[in-house]
């Protein structure tokens, strides 16, 4: 069976004109029709905004985006501040068995953290881990980060169950291939199938290699970087799209 994965740094719904660009997202993504979108910088509720921007979803933007596509869905934030607060979400069409939203924040003004979650693969006695993760800007920070993610799924994912890690590691010097590829055996779509990492910032002219989708007893069959319109002209990232046989 396949498996449709879909990461994307929505920018907490803005262009890089600060343009709001929530409902052409939702429009995209959907369109796109995962199984399982990883989404950064999320809003999870900012009063300022709801009452100055006059699209602002009623819900939060996790349940906007999901919409009736997905029916599964978290949100883990990691960033609080004085009007709201943001974070990483998951969107499911699989059941989800359980989740936890995990701190990474090493330094007192860190805001990051990756949210796992376990899914119920049909057909299957094998469950499905998913990782959505934004990693920060400096490198002793991610090194930190890094290692807490690794240590995580050496003690909480067995190797035989699939993975599937995906989001903004802010890694434009490859340092996560070290602590994921070398070590644990888990291996990027991008890197596997075309022989580089997708670069995909800045979205106007990507030549930063920061988003990844990396993955774990699965097989990839096919994956794409998502730049052109719409998309273009919705975030400061390009999207990242693959698919997997399981």
């Amino acid at each position: 069976m396949s498996l449709k994965v879909l990461t994307y740094n929505i920018h907490k719904g803005f262009n890089v004109n600060r343009q709001f660009m929530l409902p052409v997202m939702q429009q995209a993504i959907a369109a796109v029709d995962a199984d399982i979108v990883f989404l950064q910088e999320v809003r999870g509720e900012h009063l300022k905004q709801r009452l100055r921007i006059k699209d602002w979803p009623e819900q939060s933007q996790t349940e906007y985006l999901a919409n009736k596509n997905w029916p599964y869905y978290v949100y883990g934030k990691n960033a609080i501040y004085r009007h709201g607060h943001h974070g990483n979400a998951l969107l499911s069409k699989l059941p989800l068995l359980a989740w936890e939203n995990i701190n990474l924040a090493n330094q007192l003004k860190a805001s990051r953290s990756m949210l796992h979650a376990v899914l119920q693969l049909p057909d299957s006695s094998l469950p499905l881990h998913i990782i959505c993760i934004h990693l920060g800007l400096f490198k002793r920070e991610r090194a930190y980060q890094l290692q807490a993610l690794s240590e995580r799924i050496e003690a909480l994912v067995p190797h035989h169950e699939p993975l599937v890690i995906a989001g903004d590691f802010n890694d434009w010097r490859i340092a996560a291939k070290d602590y994921l590829e070398t070590y644990l055996d888990v291996k990027e779509v991008f890197q596997s199938m075309m022989g580089d990492y997708a670069r995909t910032f800045p979205v106007w002219r990507p030549v930063l290699r920061v988003d990844r989708i990396y993955y774990r007893a699965l097989k990839p069959i096919h994956c794409s970087v998502l730049a052109k319109k719409p998309w273009l002209n919705l975030s400061d990232h390009c999207a990242l799209y693959a698919e997997f046989e399981w």
